[in-house]
């Protein structure tokens, strides 16, 4: 089953560029844009990132304080 998209023109995807922006984010429909009556472009909505939050990201440290045994150089 095809999708119907909007097609527009490249003169007037450049005048109306950012309404056009707000309208494929807010719609999720795409958008082709035509040069001379042949489709040069699509415009398409991005797939919203998958947010894991911070689980896993942290690693368990016991103490935070202790030296950890590296000895510095201080000399140079």
């Amino acid at each position: 089953m095809g999708t119907i998209r909007k097609t527009i023109a490249a003169g007037i995807f450049k005048a109306r560029c950012l309404k056009l922006l707000d309208e494929v984010a807010e719609t999720g429909q795409e958008i082709v844009v035509t040069k001379r009556g042949k489709a040069v472009a699509r415009l398409a909505p991005l797939k919203p990132k998958v947010q894991k939050g911070l689980l896993g990201s942290v690693l368990k440290q016991d103490d935070l304080v202790s030296p950890i045994g590296d000895r510095w150089d201080v000399d140079r």
